[in-house]
């Protein structure tokens, strides 16, 4: 667990005893045995925790703690000697976040320090879900195609490595879903899993969301706040559209990329972090680069390992078995053979996305009926093809009188029954619906 910390007393050999201790469990440490240096650090720099002796001469704990709550950032460790316990309760109540009694067995002190920072760290990931965090339960990976077992192979090879992923696919394709899975099948499954949608953003903004800021920074920042990076700590960072951001942002990418640490926006200390990145776009990288809009030195760290996310018209096998996922609980789940054929001879330009919308949209019409095809609200694609009667002779623009007489014919040898007089005709209900309203035909 990484954590900035400052330690601050005025007897050295207190000082040096703990960030021995502490630099040992890995945090960045600095130590000060001067109150008032220590007062020029806090102003100057981050720390996530400052530890500090409750009594000492020119500037006492209490200032410290004074000096850290202006600045709105970190918390304070109050040390404390026998006879001042009731003065660092009183501190609590002002804002520390603990007090230790010296002498202290050094693994208290570290698993304080533990506990503030996953406190943290929790309260960044609580603040994060209250706003455009998905619930990783809502969906998961329905298909069995070729196209998708061949992309789910390619999943289960790269998720267990550390590897840096590159999703490439249209819009509604599934790319943060994608994302999670190989979160999930990882060894990083117990940390966060942190999306940002770097097209939702101005560069400013994403910058903050992405890095964080202090206090200060710019108009509005009235506190430290981590970043999206820092939150993911341990675990995934998911950068969906990463196509979008700006030559500027992209360099302070490729840096995290290669360094694993950044700076906050307004800060001067480096933040260290452990996470892993996958990213994803819907658009030509490649060309981005051609067009001077996207860093090739980025591209080549991000595409070490690239995934094709196929588009629902590449999954066709696979439309039942997502409309019946979209469609569970539903009392008619079972979709009718012309309803399917409607739904896989569509071109899906909005992909996954639009086939849940769809359906969506098509139980709520249906009112808990079975779905029919006139619900389902998509272009019919044999709708423009010429209606052919039972004979075999075609209509056409010019003909339409003729195609009067198809339907009428059809719908007498079907007694009037529509599904069947579409049957015999070679066209969906649907389109019969059409041609029956065109021609003047819809009330019989």
């Amino acid at each position: 667990m990484s954590g900035n910390i400052l330690v601050i007393d005025d007897e050295k050999k207190m000082t040096v005893l703990l960030e021995n201790a502490l630099k040992d469990e890995g945090f960045s440490v600095v130590a000060s045995n001067s109150p008032v240096q220590a007062l020029e650090l806090i102003s100057k720099h981050s720390f996530d925790i400052i530890i500090t002796d409750l009594s000492m001469p020119k500037v006492t704990g209490i200032d410290i703690l004074e000096k850290v709550r202006l600045k709105g950032a970190g918390d304070v460790i109050l040390m404390t000697a026998y006879g001042s316990v009731e003065t660092a309760v009183q501190a609590m109540k002002n804002g520390a976040a603990d007090y230790i009694q010296k002498p202290f067995p050094m693994d208290e002190l570290i698993l304080i320090c533990k506990r503030l920072l996953e406190k943290q760290r929790l309260a960044g990931l609580t603040e994060l879900m209250a706003g455009d965090l998905k619930d990783a339960t809502a969906d998961k990976f329905i298909g069995r195609s070729a196209e998708s077992r061949k992309m789910l192979d390619m999943i289960s090879k790269v998720a267990p490595t550390d590897t840096s992923v590159l999703l490439i696919g249209r819009s509604g394709t599934g790319k943060e879903l994608v994302a999670r899975m190989i979160h999930e099948n990882s060894n990083r499954r117990e940390g966060p899993f942190i999306a940002v949608n770097c097209a939702a953003l101005t560069e400013t903004l994403l910058e903050s969301e992405l890095f964080g800021h202090e206090k200060g920074a710019f108009t509005g920042a009235v506190s430290r706040k981590r970043g999206r990076f820092e939150l993911a700590d341990g675990g995934t960072i998911f950068l969906d559209e990463i196509g979008e951001t700006s030559p500027g942002l992209q360099a302070k990418l490729l840096r995290v990329l290669e360094e694993r640490q950044f700076m906050r926006v307004g800060g001067v200390d480096n933040v260290v972090v452990d996470v892993r990145i996958v990213a994803a776009t819907n658009r030509n990288l490649k060309e981005e680069i051609i067009n001077g809009k996207f860093r090739e030195d980025l591209f080549f760290r991000l595409n070490v390992f690239p995934i094709e996310i196929p588009p629902l018209s590449s999954r066709v096998d696979d439309i039942v078995e997502l409309s019946e996922y979209f469609l569970n609980n539903y009392p008619y789940p079972k979709l009718s053979d012309e309803v399917v054929a409607l739904l896989k001879s569509y071109s899906w330009p909005g992909n996954i996305r639009e086939l849940k919308n769809i359906l969506e949209r098509a139980r709520i019409l249906a009112a808990g009926g079975p779905i029919e095809i006139e619900f389902i609200g998509i272009e019919d694609e044999t709708e423009k093809a010429p209606i052919v009667s039972l004979t075999g002779r075609e209509s056409s623009s010019g003909l339409e009188a003729s195609e009067k007489s198809m339907i009428e014919e059809a719908l007498e040898k079907a007694g009037g029954n529509k599904t069947e007089a579409a049957k015999l005709l070679r066209i969906t209900r649907r389109r019969l619906y059409s041609r029956m309203k065109y021609h003047g035909l819809d009330g019989r």
